[in-house]
């Protein structure tokens, strides 16, 4: 009988866990659409930038490996250089209230501010929403959707999966391989790598 209710309640578990997979975007199809609130308090619907190349950027201040590539400049610098070339760069903070990374609107501009940073706008999503219909994992990872609205790149940001800023000088940088790849009217020759970083501190998570 126990065995029975164990095995009975680990179906029960999977059956709530299935649709977060089966609904999670992937690489290679259409990108979900979703509603956003930027910082700014300007409302975003990824469904308006039909025709561009948008970046994800999931982010976390607290997290070491995020870190890195914000006081090294490394993400700024991505960030000017390609909504330069027309590019919609949303960073995306999932972090829930009480968690690391958590922020609201008034501390995420000053946090821009300070830092340079230089999105199309930062999106707080202290609900998650946005993180788990992407199946983001960690901070950063990146996300990149064509103009047709298709996913053609997940993962990390480079190869260096460190927090050390001294890793970023010769390291294969993913988001850059890509986006060229794509202006260009290439096929992204790697389209998909195991994102590394502190895990997005969703709400009722256990860290």
């Amino acid at each position: 009988m126990k065995r029975l209710i164990t095995f009975s309640a680990l179906f029960v578990l999977a059956g709530l866990a299935a649709p977060r997979l089966i609904l999670a975007a992937k690489v290679g199809q259409p990108a979900l659409d979703f509603t956003g609130t930027g910082s700014n308090n300007q409302t975003y619907h990824l469904s308006d930038f039909h025709g561009k190349f948008v970046v994800l950027e999931w982010h976390n201040n607290g997290c070491p490996y995020t870190q890195k590539h914000y006081t090294s400049g490394n993400m700024q610098k991505l960030q000017k250089q390609w909504t330069a070339q027309g590019v919609v760069w949303f960073t995306i903070i999932s972090s829930a209230p009480g968690k690391q990374g958590y922020i609201d609107a008034n501390g995420e501009n000053s946090y821009m501010a300070k830092m340079g940073a230089a999105p199309t706008a930062a999106l707080l999503d202290p609900t998650g929403a946005i993180g788990h219909l992407y199946d983001a994992k960690t901070t950063p990872q990146m996300i990149i959707i064509n103009p047709q609205g298709i996913i053609i790149y997940d993962g990390a940001i480079d190869n260096r999966p460190t927090d050390d800023v001294r890793d970023i000088a010769g390291a294969t940088n993913y988001v850059n391989l890509a986006l060229g790849q794509a202006l260009a009217g290439k096929p992204v020759e790697t389209a998909a790598t195991r994102p590394y970083g502190c895990s997005v501190k969703y709400k009722g998570s256990w860290f």
